[in-house]
């Protein structure tokens, strides 16, 4: 009697176990930019959202390793306009979230050297000022001897100065993010590897735009009840499902947030995405009080060096063009005597900084050809979403991209941004927008 209990046992558990979820919206990475998608999708009304981690804890990956940096100062219009959302949502971040941002508007100070430099600050500054970003202001050598009395000047032309740039605290931002996203709904599975993306061939009822738009407005007043995500028909082939390590997830959307590993997500559904991993190295100081205690991020235009302090030490970055492309996320340490040199040269007193090895770190860039990130859906995978390749920028612009993500989910559109100018076809449409202002 006792075997025939186990026996049925064992079945229902094996039937349990092979039970299939289900729901609106998988988003795979709960990153920083993926638990920003999965909180302005719950607050848009589609709650019936689940979010794939792979690791035992959020922020193992390039949210963790961020320098945390937040600025409206870049070179082409879509980043400032992400960037001026963004700033304006970490100030009210506390409030709106009910979690911390640690948002501190310390600033951005970009430091020019030559003519090219100054032209190049000026003409940004000039289209910052004409997309809302008002506060950029034009210093000079005697203003930034102001700011930061250690920095060496004599080849300092002038600069640029935004008071609302500063940083945040990337770990609290994301699990602000997600914990609200939760309290709204939001299932999160840790620990979860996803083995595969199911996809079926696609259906062409709809091919026309003004069917599209259709779909789309049907879609909003929908949204006066429930919210279902928005569905593009006339693909190549559909989203069926997400096979994961803890079972099959019936669904017809699936977000990309997988960060540095999106194109490797992307290839398990049949999209091709343009995304590299970039290592990217940082480098703490030991406590430093040569400097003052609250000074802006401080960009050296001659070098790419630039330092902010980070609690009683200083926080020193520099991209070493000499990285190539790969998944290296261990830290060199002849990266030390690279950057050292670099801080030295331009703020002396930090030859006598102290560098501990052992607290200096490696993440991940995701980098695009040209810079900026991809957001939009698959151009042949209904119901495919992306949201990668911010090229150092997933942190500062992640309360924008989920807003984003989730507008084109749901509608089909953004009232934020042109969305189409960062969707994947501009690669092949010749629309590159390459930003500039790279750190």
């Amino acid at each position: 009697m006792l075997a025939f209990f186990l026996c049925d046992l064992c079945a229902f558990a094996r039937d349990f176990l092979a039970m299939t979820e289900t729901a609106d919206v998988v988003i795979i990475g709960s990153g920083i930019v993926g638990s920003s998608v999965a909180y302005h999708l719950a607050h848009a009304g589609c709650t019936n959202v689940l979010v794939i981690e792979r690791e035992a804890h959020q922020g193992k990956g390039s949210t963790g390793k961020s320098m945390g940096g937040v600025r409206a100062q870049f070179s082409t219009p879509v980043n400032i306009q992400m960037s001026k959302y963004s700033i304006d949502f970490f100030a009210k971040f506390d409030d709106v979230v009910g979690h911390p941002a640690d948002y501190r508007a310390h600033g951005y100070l970009f430091c020019a050297t030559n003519e090219n430099h100054l032209a190049y600050l000026k003409a940004n500054r000039e289209r910052q000022n004409a997309l809302g970003v008002t506060n950029v202001e034009w210093v000079t050598p005697e203003d930034i001897v102001k700011m930061v009395p250690q920095l060496r000047v004599d080849d300092i032309l002038g600069g640029t100065f935004c008071p609302t740039d500063g940083f945040v605290d990337p770990h609290s931002v994301m699990m602000g993010f997600m914990l609200n996203a939760r309290e709204h709904g939001v299932r999160l599975w840790l620990d979860t590897k996803v083995t595969g993306i199911n996809v079926d061939a696609g259906s062409a009822d709809v091919s026309s735009a003004s069917a599209r738009r259709s779909l789309a407005e049907e879609n909003d007043s929908a949204l006066a009840g429930k919210a279902e995500p928005f569905r593009l028909s006339g693909r190549q082939s559909r989203i069926a499902g997400v096979q994961t390590t803890r079972g099959l997830i019936s669904t017809r959307v699936v977000v990309n947030a997988a960060g540095a590993w999106a194109a490797e997500v992307a290839k398990m559904a049949g999209a091709e995405l343009p995304v590299e991993p970039l290592r990217r190295q940082l480098v703490p100081t030991e406590p430093f009080d040569r400097l003052p205690q609250r000074f802006p991020m401080v960009i050296d235009m001659s070098t790419g060096f630039h330092f902010r302090r980070e609690g009683k030490g200083i926080l020193l970055a520099w991209n070493d063009p000499e990285e190539t492309p790969g998944f290296k996320t261990e830290f060199d340490p002849t990266f030390i005597e690279k950057i050292l040199t670099r801080a030295a040269s331009r703020v002396p007193v930090l030859a006598e900084a102290e560098v501990n090895p052992r607290r200096a770190w490696a993440g991940l860039y995701e980098m695009t050809p040209d810079h900026h990130a991809i957001i939009g859906p698959a151009p042949n995978v209904e119901g495919l979403y992306f949201v990668n390749g911010f090229s150092g920028h997933g942190v500062m612009h992640s309360p924008a991209s989920g807003r984003v993500a989730a507008d084109l989910i749901l509608h089909g559109r953004s009232e934020l941004i042109e969305a189409q100018q960062l969707n994947v076809e501009r690669f092949t449409d010749g629309r590159l927008l390459e930003e500039t202002a790279i750190l």
